[in-house]
């Protein structure tokens, strides 16, 4: 009986040793994410219920900051605007993405070039890329409108005319993004079971009814992977708008990252470029458990 006690002692001794050891190995993983993840929410949702500008006095507004922000129409518009650019640049980049993943996964010679090739707007920062084609689309000395002209086609001001600025930031995203997507759906067919494909190919079914019935149910999975990663990225656009139009003109491609920025940057009002974080994240929260509860119901 003492031995079996004694046994029990040395074995409880061991378990605790090892999930101390576990906590220990781990502590500073968690240190680090808690000081550079949860602490600057937790503070920026706390300042977000106070009136603080750069040099001046802190006092506290409740939701003074929150219901000056809902209740404020161009709040709204640079909300949808920033919804704007995210379903179009999302959309394309889905597609385009798609399709490219099919057709090279489809070539036997030269495959693994065309996949290089295809990632190389991934390799450059977000801000050379703004800067790139703000160059490339300028109205007088960029090379795309002086290529328009030589097969006399009309010239675009792009980034500096309303209807154009935001499709051409858009069209910009996508070159830069499409390789992400194309990457991620490429490595998500090639892992799809060939079987139901030989079956298809027995009874006679043409490539669209395969793509229709066998590629796209098998590959949803992915694609929502995908669609939510894509999304928050978009909505979180900050680099390309910045380094090609600032916001203009007239504030019609503003977006909430660059609202917030001019806010806390330029007109010195910390607390209130918290708040619009906070209502951003919860936005983007929301948008992400409707994506999950849709995958979910797919799936079942």
């Amino acid at each position: 009986m003492a031995a079996w006690q004694s046994l029990r002692s040395n074995l409880r001794d061991a378990s605790l040793v090892k999930v101390l050891g576990g906590y220990l190995f781990i502590g500073p993983a968690l240190l680090v994410l808690g000081l550079t993840s949860i602490y600057p929410v937790v503070y920026s949702t706390v300042m977000s219920f106070f009136d603080w500008e750069w040099g001046g006095d802190i006092s506290f507004i409740w939701f003074g900051n929150y219901t000056r922000y809902l209740s404020d129409d161009s709040f709204w518009q640079v909300v949808g605007q920033t919804f704007y650019f995210t379903a179009g640049a999302v959309v394309v980049e889905l597609v385009l993405g798609l399709t490219l993943a099919i057709i090279v996964n489809r070539l036997g010679f030269g495959m693994g070039i065309v996949r290089t090739l295809l990632m190389l707007p991934l390799m450059v920062s977000g801000i050379i890329v703004a800067l790139m084609w703000k160059i490339l689309l300028d109205p007088t000395l960029g090379i795309i409108n002086y290529l328009l002209k030589l097969v006399h086609l009309p010239t675009s001001a792009f980034f500096g005319a309303p209807s154009t600025a935001m499709p051409s930031i858009i069209m910009v995203d996508t070159w830069w993004q499409t390789a992400f997507v194309f990457i991620v759906l490429s490595a998500g067919l090639r892992s799809l079971p060939r079987e139901p494909y030989e079956a298809a190919e027995v009874d006679g079914a043409s490539s669209l009814q395969t793509f229709r019935y066998l590629t796209l149910p098998m590959l949803k999975p992915v694609l929502l992977t995908v669609l939510i990663f894509r999304t928050i990225d978009c909505l979180k656009v900050f680099a390309i708008i910045f380094g090609t139009t600032g916001g203009g003109p007239n504030m019609i491609t503003e977006s909430m990252q660059t609202l917030a920025y001019r806010t806390a940057f330029k007109f010195l009002k910390l607390s209130r470029s918290m708040t619009l974080m906070v209502i951003f994240s919860l936005i983007i929260l929301a948008l992400v458990m409707i994506y999950l509860r849709v995958g979910e119901r797919e799936n079942t």
